[in-house]
């Protein structure tokens, strides 16, 4: 490898990441062909979630020399909406799993299940979301990652994803209608395999407490696991890593709360339930608990990314100057 090309590859390689969730190893340079395009820069690139892919102009159709055949005729050109649509595919992935894991367990009374299955489903379930949206919106799925990362400049705050919660839950409750009138037809219980709730042996302090320590470490480990100059999991150990965190937190937090650790993830379905028959206690059961996962939730991630930070983050090497 000649001087140039191993000098490059180190500048690279040094480059500050504006976002959390990139997973190309290597990001082509802006050249006169590629600084004319729409994409303003590399860091809007970046941003968007398409530094490495094929250069297309965001107002240009992406096939100039021939008309769109097919599905390919329904292709949007607008990178914001290609990101919403990922986040959406990538949530509603996520609960479809993770709902659908919660009430086989509860709904069968542990017989087709245990609090491991969940843990494993659970993790499971991010891992495939990430696998839908990672390489095009970045796989936050989390609003309390994309807070964080909204805080520390890594995600500006238009880019707030679309999420698939709401319509998760509705696919699961749809699956579960029939076991759900013979368990509970006044539906008076079973509210708790679609949103989380605290357990009866803690108090609500302790409960913002167990949330706000859940979410720090998840939005930490998000930023240990991706952060290119530390020792990052790579693009194909990111979704595998994710998948692990969340089966931690589950086996290590979710005693107290039932681990929502994602405002979105807790509110999307608890307002589905209060839709479909269990009524606004889903809101004002324990003095409105469900305020705490939107609060302490927010609160820790913000927290956690700045922990990780200010101790690791701020301390790399900067990049050094190149030889002319």
């Amino acid at each position: 490898m000649s001087h140039n090309n191993t000098k490059t590859k180190t500048q690279v390689d040094m480059a500050p990441l504006p976002s959390a969730t990139l997973t190309t190893p290597d990001v082509a340079p802006v050249t006169a062909t590629t600084a004319s395009q729409p994409f303003d820069d590399l860091v809007d690139k970046v941003e968007s979630g398409y530094a490495a892919m094929p250069t297309t102009p965001k107002a240009v159709a992406p096939f100039p020399t021939s008309k769109p055949q097919g599905l390919q005729r329904f292709a949007v050109q607008s990178v914001h909406l290609r990101e919403c649509f990922a986040e959406f595919l990538g949530t509603f992935v996520m609960i479809v799993f993770g709902m659908g894991v919660n009430n086989q367990v509860a709904n069968s009374q542990d017989a087709n299940g245990t609090w491991l299955s969940i843990n494993m489903c659970w993790g499971i379930g991010v891992l495939i979301g990430v696998y839908c949206s990672e390489g095009i919106s970045g796989a936050n799925l989390n609003t309390a990652v994309t807070l964080a990362h909204c805080v520390y400049g890594r995600l500006p705050w238009w880019k707030a994803p679309a999420t698939g919660r709401f319509c998760g839950a509705f696919i699961i409750y749809v699956m579960q209608y029939q076991n759900l009138n013979v368990i509970d037809p006044s539906r008076e219980t079973t509210q708790s395999s679609f949103s989380t709730y605290p357990s009866d042996n803690i108090s609500n302090y302790t409960a913002f407490y167990t949330e706000f320590i859940g979410t720090a470490m998840l939005v930490l480990s998000i930023y240990a696991i991706t952060d290119k100059r530390n020792r990052s999991a790579g693009p194909v150990g990111f979704p595998f890593a994710f998948c692990l965190m969340i089966m931690a937190l589950g086996m290590a937090f979710g005693m107290n709360t039932g681990y929502a650790v994602n405002p979105a993830r807790d509110l999307g379905p608890r307002i589905f339930t209060a839709i479909a028959g269990w009524g606004s206690k889903v809101f004002t059961i324990r003095n409105y608990y469900f305020l705490i996962p939107i609060v302490a939730d927010s609160m820790g991630g913000v927290c956690g990314a700045g922990l990780y930070r200010v101790l690791v983050e701020m301390h790399h090497p900067q990049p050094q100057p190149a030889l002319v």
